[in-house]
């Protein structure tokens, strides 16, 4: 046999005998080698989907944090510098490279975990996939739901007449949404937010719920059981969204995704 044959043969047992032993680790150690990441330093959190990576701006996708001002504005903005603050990154770009912003839009990795993932688990954010679901998606829905059960801030359950209150109807094409009351008692909504996964936010004026009350896009006049969100052409995507009821204390009462 010549020398180069016992070569390749000898490398060959070579590599399956590293493969019989740690498999797992191997392959998990090749994938990340091939998969085509961007390394970067964290310079700044801006808030709690928002970072400064390299002197350029980033919006972590598939979430989305409460604004400033919201409940939990700062605990998110904490957790995320706890988590990447001033340290080395790793980013897989999505669907879209950048937004209309011109922030890069990307999954932030640090030490082996997708830190936007863990953000929707600890309950700092929703998920939210503006422009359709991913590769991802079930992780975020999954962790939601993780945070749901634990009641973790944004997730902790209201009290305030929760238990009475149902989503009736949601429908994309007419853009409207249906909430009925389901107890004889009546319930009071005043200070109550109606939200999509984004910044669009409705908040009920005061207003007494006794069965239903439908709350329609576009201009109009409220009266009766009929509620306008005015000052937007469409809230629910076609892509794929979700409605998140919450009291006037910001405790989520109902949540509903398609």
């Amino acid at each position: 046999m010549k020398e180069k044959e016992k070569y390749k043969l000898l490398l060959s047992g070579l590599l399956l005998l590293l493969l019989a032993i740690n498999y797992p680790l191997l392959d998990k150690e090749l994938t990340e080698w091939l998969v085509d990441y961007e390394v970067g330093y964290v310079e700044r959190i801006v808030d709690g989907d928002t970072v400064i990576v390299n002197g350029t701006s980033v919006r972590l996708l598939g979430i989305n944090t409460p604004e400033k001002g919201e409940i939990f504005y700062g605990e998110a903005k904490e957790f995320l510098e706890s988590k990447i603050g001033l340290k080395m990154i790793r980013m897989k770009a999505g669907k879209e490279d950048t937004d209309r912003y011109g922030r890069k839009l990307r999954y932030v990795f640090y030490d082996g975990k997708n830190v936007n993932v863990e953000i929707v688990r600890e309950g700092y954010g929703n998920f939210y996939f503006p422009s359709g679901k991913d590769k991802y998606y079930s992780e975020f829905v999954n962790s939601w739901e993780s945070c749901l059960d634990a009641g973790k801030n944004i997730c902790e359950k209201s009290k305030a007449c929760a238990e009475c209150i149902t989503l009736k109807r949601l429908d994309v094409k007419s853009q409207e949404v249906v909430i009925s009351n389901r107890c004889e008692k009546p319930c009071d909504l005043k200070g109550w937010t109606l939200k999509d996964e984004g910044r669009k936010i409705f908040v009920f004026p005061e207003f007494v719920l006794k069965t239903d009350v439908k709350i329609l896009v576009g201009e109009g006049e409220n009266q009766g059981e009929s509620l306008y969100w005015s000052g937007e052409e469409y809230v629910w995507t076609q892509t794929g969204d979700s409605l998140f009821l919450r009291d006037d204390e910001g405790k989520l009462v109902l949540w509903w995704s398609y």
